[in-house]
């Protein structure tokens, strides 16, 4: 580091003797705008460098998890320079997005945030655990248009070639740049940081199998060592002429290798690397189809109707068993990819009745809801609704959606001047 850093080896060094980590949240656009967040929340927010959408957490906050506005999606807690490498990426709406190494999702659900519900996020997790809590935050942040997988990168790039406007490969990594905020140091040797970029650069060679001709591919870490960072960009580049290192068009952090871009505590974030390429190559691309799934039951499409307004997700539905999903238009062939959602689960068949999910409700807002009920961020009621409480509504009856503020955070189901609670027990506060 001594000799990365030259001069500024001392000032880094100092962060070491520090107890104040970066911390930070990005306001979620597809539930909430930036100043809305700041009307609700009680305390200032200064923005990152990194984000426009990036907000620096004052020190003496605490507990933001348990906060209302996080449990309805309106934010993701995430350390500030994390959210750099989808800046470089540049999203566009309507754009085809892979996000191959995707959990916990702080990356994909900002890259769903600059889709806006357009286009297709394909996002993917080759550990299983660790898929189904990326799986929970696209549910807790209200993507619509979004594919959750449990695949292998080899088997999911060479199954989707060329379909990809833009990639983002977050690698793992030895985590060098979390020293401060994790326990990765004590996992950390020479030999890690050399298997580290081992793994890498077979990563990246999977990842360009996905991508279009004239597409881009962001590579990122968490770690400051060359190996994994100019290491593996000189290796790929070696390996494949056909793509070149771009100018991603941002400032913060210091550049690297040119367009690269490397960000330390002294930029104000934890660190974190991050290199844009594009493919000049062709590469086929395998076809956008929509499956038919048959004539669907008119008890599904009235279940549908009877509790949104005008199908906001969309009419591609699917039944598979006892559950209901409306799936994105824009997908292409999933078979032989552990997929574990595509889309919205809207329903579950159960017996002669469908109960609505979570899911739903959550990319719901409230005037596409048949019936809502709305509460004060610092009410009782939606306190208590966290806590899986039965609250007092008016007249509604039926499944009700519940938000704070305008943005859904759940359901229950209304009768008799009283909503029987149907929040997620995993996601109950104390």
């Amino acid at each position: 580091m001594e000799e990365l850093l030259k001069d500024e080896f001392p000032a880094f060094l100092k962060f070491y003797n520090s107890d104040d980590n970066f911390r930070g949240l990005r306001v979620n656009t597809l539930k909430c705008s930036a100043d809305k967040l700041r009307e609700l929340l009680p305390f200032e927010l200064e923005g990152t460098p990194f984000c426009e959408q990036g907000f620096y957490l004052p020190a003496d906050v605490e507990s933001i998890g348990n906060n209302p506005l996080h449990h309805a999606g309106a934010f993701y807690v995430q350390e500030p320079s994390a959210t750099s490498a989808v800046t470089m990426l540049g999203v566009k709406k309507g754009e085809r997005v892979l996000d191959l190494c995707a959990a916990p999702g702080g990356k994909s659900t900002q890259i769903a945030a600059s889709l806006d519900g357009e286009g297709l996020l394909v996002c993917n997790e080759i550990v299983r655990n660790r898929s189904l809590i990326l799986l929970s935050n696209i549910e807790r942040m209200g993507v619509r248009n979004a594919v959750v997988t449990n695949a292998h990168p080899d088997v999911l790039c060479d199954r989707l070639t060329g379909f990809f406007d833009k990639v983002l490969v977050d690698a793992p990594c030895s985590g060098e740049g979390m020293f401060r905020k994790n326990d990765a140091e004590r996992e950390w040797s020479v030999e890690h940081v050399r298997s580290c970029a081992v793994r890498q650069l077979r990563i990246l060679n999977s990842a360009k199998s996905a991508l279009r001709e004239g597409g881009e591919l962001v590579y990122s870490t968490c770690t400051f060592s060359r190996e994994e960072n100019e290491g593996v960009i000189t290796s790929f580049l070696e390996e494949n002429p056909d793509f070149e290192l771009v100018d991603s068009g941002v400032s913060f952090g210091r550049p690297t290798m040119d367009y690269a871009r490397r960000i330390f505590p002294m930029d104000r974030g934890e660190g974190h690397f991050a290199a844009k390429l594009r493919r000049n190559s062709p590469n086929a691309s395998v076809p956008c189809t929509r499956k038919s799934f048959g004539k669907i039951d008119s008890a599904v499409l009235g279940f549908y109707d009877e509790n949104f307004s005008n199908r906001p997700f969309g009419e591609n539905i699917a039944v598979k068993g006892d559950k209901i999903y409306i799936q994105p238009d824009n997908m292409p062939d999933m078979s032989g990819i552990n997929t574990l959602r595509a889309g919205i689960l809207l329903g579950e068949i159960k017996k002669n009745r469908i109960e609505p999910c979570h899911c739903a409700f959550m990319a719901a807002k409230p005037d596409e809801c048949k019936r809502c009920v709305d509460f004060d961020v610092n009410s009782g009621e939606i306190k208590s609704f966290l806590r899986g409480e039965e609250i007092s509504v008016n007249d509604e009856k039926g499944f009700c959606a519940v938000s704070v503020n305008g943005i859904v955070t759940g359901f229950g189901k209304a009768s008799g001047g009283r909503l029987k609670n149907k929040y997620p027990k995993g996601l109950r506060t104390l």
